[in-house]
């Protein structure tokens, strides 16, 4: 596992505490939990930060390594992918990701989809979503100076060079802006989960009396698209189909 007591140390600098100070003393007393190897305890801190309010990669990220020491590969997969839905570019959340995806039980072979999807979900993962935001934020300010330094120049044998550097800032500006929104729509989709349980019997329809469809496992990564009662409906990786408890499972 990669990067585990750097990001600790630079998460108390990344969110803005209340006056209280109560979500720094738990991030800090799970810190403490964490080099003690009292696993467990850290994870239990951290989500009590979670609860009061505060997102972030590197939170995230810690919550991931606690859970994976903590023998809770399915904890860990949840917390590693909504981390890498804030950051998907970071090479250690990456790695710690496929780390804990490699202590899975199932290995399902998704439906091939479409090269041009994938070279465009890939577009999300090149940076971070506040760094795509900073770099658009950029590109829009130097097509705007541009212009109006054109505004004062008037007519003027700088105006082509102005005029070309516009367009290529309005180029990367409007790929910056691809790819920020589908990093918001990314951060945003709530139709993937993980199971959470260590075992789970899925069904052909919501009912506990109904036929078994197949069974999968702890940390698997599936698609939900209904849910009747306590069942959600759940798609996996190759198609197959069918209804699972609603507690066995979370939304990344």
């Amino acid at each position: 596992m990669k990067r585990t007591v750097a990001y600790m140390v630079l998460l108390p600098l990344c969110v803005t505490f209340s006056a209280a100070q109560t979500p720094e003393d738990a991030f800090l007393k799970g810190n403490e939990h964490y080099r003690a190897g009292r696993f467990s305890d850290a994870a239990k801190e951290y989500v009590g930060v979670v609860h009061q309010g505060y997102v972030s990669a590197p939170l995230f990220f810690n919550l991931g390594n606690a859970s994976y020491r903590s023998g809770n590969i399915g904890g860990a997969i949840l917390w590693y992918e909504r981390a890498a839905r804030l950051d998907g570019g970071d090479p250690d959340i990456e790695f710690n990701l496929r780390l804990a995806n490699s202590k899975i039980v199932d290995r399902i072979e998704p439906v091939p989809e479409l090269f041009l999807l994938t070279w465009i979900r890939s577009l999300s993962t090149l940076t971070s979503l506040s760094t795509t935001g900073t770099l658009l934020m950029i590109a829009w300010i130097l097509v705007f100076g541009q212009l109006a330094v054109i505004n004062l120049l008037g007519s003027s044998s700088w105006n082509p060079v102005f005029r070309w550097g516009i367009l290529a800032a309005l180029v990367v500006a409007v790929a910056f802006g691809v790819v920020f929104g589908l990093q918001v729509n990314q951060v945003s989709d709530r139709s993937e989960a993980i199971i959470i349980t260590r075992s789970v019997t899925a069904k052909n329809s919501p009912d506990d009396q109904s036929v078994d469809a197949f069974v999968i496992h702890e940390g698997l990564k599936v698609r939900v698209s209904d849910s009747v009662g306590d069942w959600t409906r759940i798609t996996l990786a190759d198609g197959k189909v069918g209804w699972v408890q609603s507690g066995e499972l979370e939304q990344i």
